[in-house]
């Protein structure tokens, strides 16, 4: 009897240990399967960021100051016959055609070689064939006119300025009748530099105490903007934009409104240049000029032409005297590089003069054009 009874105490301490095992198996296994268990089905997973702790000022401690944005710093643009004297320099400086053609004609002998290399030369720079002609036949007469007094440079110096045409007025049309101002439109395909020669336009007349206002019109470009922008930042004048996108005859209209209601002497607007539809280009550009003149007359119509594009230059030249009557042009990029002729060509293309030069990247490497000068430039 003994013996069962002490059977059956080991078999009831036995289950007990068995059970207080799978009891805390059980929980275990529970509490880790909760720390694990996915969103239900439906609900969604917010991860809310940590409010940040602000500190109270103490009693008596002053707030800390919101520290205000620093102004943009306004440049002092370079004067117009400084920036005249440097652009010279370095025109001359880079160029070949004159060096070339002073060569040739400083020869013992000037025979039919001679001059068919002289206007070799002449064509290579882009000049076209007709000026090329007219240029060496008067070389031709006058040096033989004069015999062995003829200075070949003084001569070709003479030639040259003929054809470049010192009669054409070279003024820049920026001011309006009766107090208004005057409206510089800027046209030309992208990449030629027209969105900076805005810009650098409104330094020079910023530097003449003129007040300026651009419109950025090229909305189809956002990087137009915001570096037409920087421009305006830089020498202290209002720019004018809308969202990308935006008409650019309503931007046009706005600028000029904006220029007419400051009293300001110049609104100077920078358009698109897309020439992969020619027809939308001439009635987009067609509709910019009417929306602006609308309000005031544009005074002014700017080519902006890469000059060393040669030929290519004088195609992007008739297009966009289709679409828009062009008053005058700007050549960008006139330094070693580009042929010098490309002057003469596009004078003749268009018959309209070439106003403003540039020769370099820098804020103030744009200068007016004078023949004289050019032509002084070239033959160093």
């Amino acid at each position: 009897m003994e013996m069962v009874t002490l059977i059956v105490i080991i078999a009831i301490a036995a289950v007990a240990i068995i059970g207080g095992g799978i009891v805390g198996l059980v929980t275990s296994t529970r509490r880790r399967k909760d720390r694990s268990l996915p969103p239900q089905a439906g609900t969604d997973v917010i991860t809310r960021p940590e409010e940040p702790t602000v500190e109270e000022p103490s009693a008596g401690e002053a707030e800390p100051e919101t520290a205000e944005p620093a102004a943009p710093v306004i440049e002092k643009p370079e004067s117009t016959a400084s920036r005249l004297v440097r652009l010279r320099q370095r025109l001359a400086g880079s160029n070949a055609l004159g060096r070339g053609l002073l060569n040739l004609l400083s020869t013992d002998q000037l025979d039919e070689d001679t001059w068919e290399s002289i206007e070799d030369l002449l064509l290579t720079a882009d000049i076209g064939v007709a000026p090329t002609q007219e240029l060496v036949e008067g070389l031709r007469t006058r040096l033989r006119v004069e015999g062995g007094k003829a200075d070949p440079k003084a001569a070709l110096r003479d030639e040259l300025i003929k054809l470049v045409d010192p009669g054409m007025d070279r003024r820049l049309q920026v001011s309006g009748a009766d107090g208004a101002p005057g409206v510089v439109l800027m046209v030309g395909v992208n990449g030629t530099g027209k969105t900076t020669t805005t810009g650098k336009l409104a330094r020079i007349l910023v530097s003449e105490d003129r007040k300026v206002v651009l419109g950025a019109a090229d909305t189809f470009r956002a990087a137009a903007a915001e570096q037409l922008t920087t421009w305006g930042e830089r020498v202290g004048v209002e720019v004018v934009r809308g969202p990308e996108g935006t008409d650019p005859a309503s931007v046009a209209f706005d600028s000029v409104k904006e220029g007419l209601d400051t009293g300001v002497d110049t609104v100077i607007v920078d358009t698109a240049g897309r020439l992969q539809n020619k027809a939308g280009l001439m009635d987009e550009l067609g509709k910019v000029k009417r929306v602006i003149e609308k309000q005031t007359p544009v005074t002014e119509v700017l080519l902006v032409l890469d000059a060393t594009t040669g030929q290519n230059g004088l195609i992007q030249a008739r297009v966009f005297s289709e679409a828009v009557a062009v008053s005058g042009i700007v050549l960008t990029k006139l330094d070693g590089s580009a042929k010098g002729g490309i002057v003469v060509a596009v004078q003749r293309e268009l018959g309209v003069p070439v106003k403003l030069v540039g020769l370099g990247e820098g804020p103030d490497d744009l200068a007016p054009f004078t023949p004289e000068a050019f032509v002084d430039a070239l033959l160093g």
